[in-house]
């Protein structure tokens, strides 16, 4: 009698899509690490090159060097691809019907199982907003054929998940939190990456002072403080914590991100959802 062996689950297919090289890091480079820490494909996806981030460098200069912040964050991070529109300037990011398409193409063409967007309606930065309703309304056409029928369409649905930016924390619903204890220094070194961003634009007419590339100690803590934010577990994701890991672990949890279901979306029923997730480190 020959016995059969299960075949194992293939790999996820993750894809994040920011507005700006560097915001897959800062908001989902936890979740991102942990997906790629499982044996899942993560990409990132950036609708804007970055060619406003910085009070110095010039806009090609600045282009060509957050492409190798970039990439250099998805070598640390283990992001399998990186994808960056290079022909869209930071800062002139709308909605339109050929952007939409693009978006379609790359969430099919990386056969998506989980998308990870920010939310649609928020405020704060117009690249934001506008990347997170590109994708909304992308979303809305990626498993139907007749839709850019020379890609494949996607064959369901795919999770859809938002991510908050720092306009829309107040508006973000914390249905999904996850534990960066296991991943932290993966995020920690994702957004050290992009050193034009989190070392000179952001400290650049501000009294702050900025340890050394070989003070990785203090870099580390440079980060923690200033990007608080997209690291602490706020009180709010503890329903979340505790539903994913128990309460005895939620009630420990120091670090964390958290995730929105897109409204509008179907409801995946709890073993589906833990397929979808990454697993539960201890």
């Amino acid at each position: 009698m020959t016995s059969r062996t299960a075949a194992a689950p293939r790999p996820l297919q993750i894809i994040v899509v920011a507005a700006h090289p560097d915001e897959p890091e800062e908001y989902a480079g936890g979740l991102a690490a942990a997906y790629a820490e499982a044996g899942h494909h993560v990409k990132f996806l950036t609708l804007t090159n970055g060619s406003a981030g910085h009070s110095i460098l010039g806009a090609a200069e600045l282009v060509a060097r957050r492409a190798r912040e970039a990439h250099l964050a998805a070598e640390r991070l283990g992001v399998a691809e990186y994808e960056i529109y290079d022909d869209v300037d930071d800062g002139s990011l709308v909605p339109t019907l050929d952007l939409r398409i693009r978006v379609i193409r790359s969430v099919r063409r990386w056969r998506a199982d989980v998308v990870v967007g920010f939310h649609p309606d928020g405020g704060g930065h117009p690249d934001n907003r506008a990347a997170g309703r590109i994708l909304a309304d992308a979303m809305h056409f990626t498993e139907l054929n007749n839709v850019l029928p020379a890609v494949p369409a996607l064959p369901k649905a795919p999770l859809y998940l938002l991510m908050p930016d720092y306009a829309t924390a107040e508006q973000h619903r914390h249905d999904i939190a996850l534990d960066l204890a296991p991943v932290l220094e993966r995020k920690l070194l994702g957004c050290d990456a992009h050193a034009s961003q989190f070392y000179e634009f952001s400290s650049h007419g501000q009294e702050r002072s900025v340890p050394p590339a070989d003070d990785w100690d203090g870099r580390r803590a440079y980060i923690l403080e200033h990007w608080s934010p997209w690291f602490e577990a706020s009180e709010g994701m503890r329903d979340a914590l505790t539903a994913r890991y128990g309460e005895k672990r939620a009630a420990q949890v120091a670090y964390a991100e958290s995730f929105q279901f897109a409204p509008g979306r179907r409801a995946f029923a709890p073993d589906e959802l833990a397929a979808l997730l990454p697993p539960v480190s201890q």
